[in-house]
């Protein structure tokens, strides 16, 4: 692991991390895999918009011949791997009528040894949704504009799904300059250079502005009946699904007779390495759900982090995990800001910066609400293609325990989505300093 004592120029680079592109691959995700052999998974994975709506997938992918993982050599054909065997697990559990609980030994068997390489789960993340999955419209293009992007591949095939994907990815590229501010604020606070410290914090209040306008760009191109009924089951989880129809979550075929049940959460925004990063640097803590709430301290983060935001790095590529692990190690910002030598002007730049990340998850919240909470009470618009069937819009929406607790609805990581939410918003909110 790269030492803590790097400038934050190279520390960025010795995790694969840019200023340009954050948390973003470098060189633009391969849009094929030029191996002819990996052409079944490549067919397959184009044709999974006409092959859902035709409820063909998993014939489809059953007559997919049992390929070997030994033609990939360079870590983008990993990278593509990892994103094709994701979006065709996907389709396959959940892109009929009802959810399959068994996935076959062509999928489950490379899924697991991709899986194994990248060091993440067998299941469609963060990583295979956004960040492997895109690409630029042109070479000079502004990348923080997602109408300058596309992604390579959709379950549905429709603009709305593209969308939402490429908001993530142009919040993604904005989070670069992000990252570099603060570790740079977090040298400043070792050479207690007063004004360095507010200028950083005052820069990164700026950009959590931005990334903040971005996530509210999601309404222009993605429907929220669309969303929530076309696009959100099919990126469900195996995970908490039991009212969806998987109990035990699903079997993974390991061939010569062998066989394992396992359960994974969804790709989700939560499993964006920027928002923890955000948390982690600024010192902000999240306890578990429910637990008592007091105000923030750098220890907090480091011992009583939320089990679900700690759980959710095992989605995140390896090297992201490390990145933070190593910042936890070297984060100052909060404890600077909240002793009593730190000059009022510091005190204010950290508090504004951590009201700008609350009022960041106040948009998500809306966001949640209008693409969730609100169609999952309303009938399904006459243009949604998925109306029927058991899946996450149909059955798990608004599962509750008794009615007395109401409705409860739960993201496609398996989370009980508005109280999780609104916590970490109101922990946040807390960390500002009087």
């Amino acid at each position: 692991m790269p030492t803590t004592e790097l400038k934050p120029h190279d520390l960025l680079r010795s995790y694969g991390l840019s200023e340009a592109l954050g948390f973003l691959p470098h060189t633009a995700p391969l849009r094929r895999l030029t191996p002819a052999y990996y052409g079944p998974w490549e067919d397959a994975v184009g044709d999974l918009p006409k092959l859902i709506n035709s409820r063909k997938i998993r014939s489809t992918v059953d007559k997919i011949p049992l390929l070997e993982t030994s033609y990939l050599k360079t870590e983008q054909e990993w990278r593509r791997a990892y994103v094709l065997l994701g979006f065709l697990t996907q389709a396959y559990i959940w892109g009929e009528d009802t959810p399959a609980q068994r996935l076959p030994p062509q999928i489950s068997i490379p899924f697991l040894t991709v899986s194994k390489y990248h060091d993440l789960p067998p299941t469609a993340t963060y990583a295979t949704l956004v960040l492997w999955n895109f690409a630029f419209q042109s070479p000079l293009c502004d990348v923080t504009n997602p109408v300058n992007l596309r992604s390579l591949q959709t379950v549905t095939g429709t603009k709305d799904e593209e969308w939402f994907y490429l908001i993530s990815v142009a919040l993604e590229s904005r989070g670069g300059p992000i990252i570099l501010e603060l570790l740079n604020c977090i040298e400043a606070v070792r050479r207690r250079d007063t004004a360095a410290i507010v200028t950083h914090l005052e820069r990164t209040t700026l950009n959590v502005q931005r990334i903040g306008a971005l996530l509210e760009r999601m309404y222009e191109r993605c429907d929220p009946q669309t969303y929530y009924h076309d696009i959100r089951p099919l990126l469900a989880g195996t995970k908490n699904m039991a009212t969806s129809g998987l109990p035990n979550g699903v079997l993974f075929d390991e061939g010569d007779g062998r066989s394992q049940w396992r359960q994974y959460s969804g790709g989700s925004n939560g499993q964006s390495s920027l928002i923890q990063f955000l948390d982690i640097a600024l010192g902000v803590e999240h306890h578990a759900t429910g637990a008592p709430r007091g105000r923030s301290t750098q220890e907090g983060v480091k011992s009583k982090a939320n089990a679900y935001i700690k759980e959710v790095r095992n989605y995140m590529p390896g090297a992201h995990r490390d990145f933070l692990v190593s910042v936890e190690k070297i984060a100052n910002i909060r404890e600077y800001a909240v002793s009593g030598d730190a000059p009022e002007a510091v005190r204010r730049a950290y508090s504004e910066t951590v009201t700008e990340l609350s009022k960041f998850r106040d948009k998500h919240i809306q966001i949640v609400t209008r693409y969730i909470i609100t169609p999952s009470k309303t009938p399904a618009a006459a243009h949604v293609k998925r109306k029927t069937g058991v899946n996450l819009a149909t059955a798990t929406s608004t599962a509750s325990t008794s009615a007395a607790e109401g409705p409860k609805f739960y993201g496609t990581g398996g989370t009980d989505l508005i109280p999780f939410l609104k916590q970490t918003r109101d922990e946040t909110k807390s960390a500002a300093l009087a």
